[in-house]
């Protein structure tokens, strides 16, 4: 059987073989891999080089090569909670407390990991390529793509801001105004691997921010916001608030204290994109999770 991944399209103008498969999003990459890693190409069933000039009404077929599972990602048994699944993409909402992808204290509790395994329980020939990641303590939506193509295809959408995801957070103090944008670059900590800083020489960040509820917790003043990601920077939200004077409740790394939550209180509750083969808009949406119900209750 021949279980590589397969894309079919049909020529509507006459141009060269190699336009045509740049214009469906096959990067140069994936023709190199596709020539020299067993990978197929056909115009009505005949093999045809890229330089092959088509007529409207030409079929071509793209057989990519068999992907393996990357050697630092063992895949092992768990729960995911998976939103929506078709042959191209994986959609998940991710729970707290869980890592994205591989590290030395999280080897078989990750995402990645527990994705691998679920192809392999199921007998489905991808390895896991994410497209958005998301903080260990930050739950909700993520997109797994299931082929390095579609994972290309949708790494361009995220470039023009074609994916939009939208989140939820509580912060303390109350957010004086009931919706803002704030524009302020980030970059690394000087002495620090993990933590991100606004400072002049970071990069070009931008997130908005609309106010849901105002209340108290405990006595402690807190904020219901909503928050929309223009970029997509490593900690962006979580540091763009605490330069807003109002960190996350739980995010201890940017000044947030654990009031009545054990982790970062954000959840990604809106993503929308467009799908990488049919070219439809699909969106999604996730409730809050308990912890954040609660503070919230």
């Amino acid at each position: 059987m021949d279980n590589r991944y397969t894309i079919t399209f049909t020529a509507t103008a006459a141009i060269m073989l190699r336009s045509a498969l740049q214009s469906y999003g096959i990067s140069k990459k994936a023709l190199t891999a596709i020539k020299f890693r067993g990978g197929e190409i056909t115009v009505n069933g005949q093999e045809q080089t890229v330089r092959y000039v088509l007529e409207v009404g030409d079929v071509i077929t793209v057989k990519f090569p068999r992907e393996e599972v990357s050697d630092g990602l063992v895949p092992v048994d768990g729960p995911l909670d998976i939103v929506y699944e078709d042959a191209e993409i994986l959609i998940l909402n991710k729970q707290p407390y869980q890592a994205t992808i591989p590290s030395h204290n999280h080897l078989d509790t990750n995402v990645a990991a527990i994705v691998a395994g679920y192809f392999q329980k199921n007998h489905i020939p991808s390895t896991v390529h994410v497209v958005n990641r998301l903080d260990r303590n930050t739950s909700g939506l993520m997109c797994i793509a299931k082929h390095r193509h579609v994972h290309h295809v949708l790494c361009e959408q995220q470039k023009r801001h074609d994916i939009s995801r939208q989140y939820e957070a509580i912060v303390h103090g109350h957010v004086s105004l009931d919706e803002g944008s704030i524009i302020a670059p980030i970059g690394r900590h000087d002495t620090s691997i993990i933590e991100r800083v606004i400072c002049p020489e970071g990069q070009f960040a931008h997130t908005d921010y609309k106010v849901l509820r105002r209340f108290t917790y405990e006595g402690e003043p807190m904020t219901h916001v909503r928050l929309f990601l223009h970029t997509g920077r490593t900690h962006q939200i979580r540091v763009h608030m605490a330069h807003l004077g109002h960190p996350l409740v739980g995010d201890t790394l940017y000044d947030g204290r654990l009031t009545g939550i054990e982790r970062s209180a954000l959840h990604c509750v809106y993503m929308q994109l467009t799908h990488p083969l049919t070219q439809h808009t699909i969106q999604w949406e996730s409730a809050l999770p308990d912890d954040m119900q609660q503070l919230l209750r």
